[in-house]
């Protein structure tokens, strides 16, 4: 997607990275039939409920499914963080031209990227809210990670 250049350059940093632990039966449990939730994405989320692990996922079809499970939204109550709440956060923390400019490589990776830092956007923050605003409904009742307080959205 990035190309080879970019995926060569993030390779030292995976290998300092630990492996996630098996995570209790008990919570594997509760998503084995969800079929929005592939196997890999269960561990996940199945680690990060039982242990309180922050999880970031750009998986609106899987954390859809998430919500519909009350045992996975009191775990991970403000634990989830999303690409529009990274980016948010980023914009905040860099600033908007420095996060724009380092996005060009990725903006046809994703559609709301592609909108929010477009050329024709006037106000690449306003549109990074209103994305974020819609996940957070779409997603009720999970409660996401707020890019501006650290904590629950």
């Amino acid at each position: 997607m990035l190309g080879d250049v970019a995926s060569d350059s993030i390779l030292p940093l995976t290998s300092t990275m630990p492996m996630i632990r098996q995570p209790n039966t008990a919570w594997l449990e509760k998503l084995a039939r969800v079929e929005s939730v592939d196997p890999g994405e269960a561990q996940i989320f199945a680690v990060a409920a039982e242990t309180g692990l922050t999880v970031i996922s750009g998986d609106k079809r899987a954390l859809c499914a998430l919500k519909g499970i009350s045992d996975f939204v009191e775990a991970l109550r403000g634990k989830i963080v999303t690409l529009e709440a990274i980016l948010i956060a980023l914009c905040d923390r860099c600033g908007l031209d420095e996060v724009r400019r380092r996005v060009q490589t990725a903006i046809h990776c994703d559609k709301m990227v592609r909108v929010c830092f477009s050329p024709g956007n006037t106000d690449t923050l306003m549109a990074l809210n209103s994305y974020y605003r819609s996940t957070i409904t779409e997603l009720d009742p999970l409660v996401l990670w707020n890019p501006r307080s650290g904590g629950s959205a």
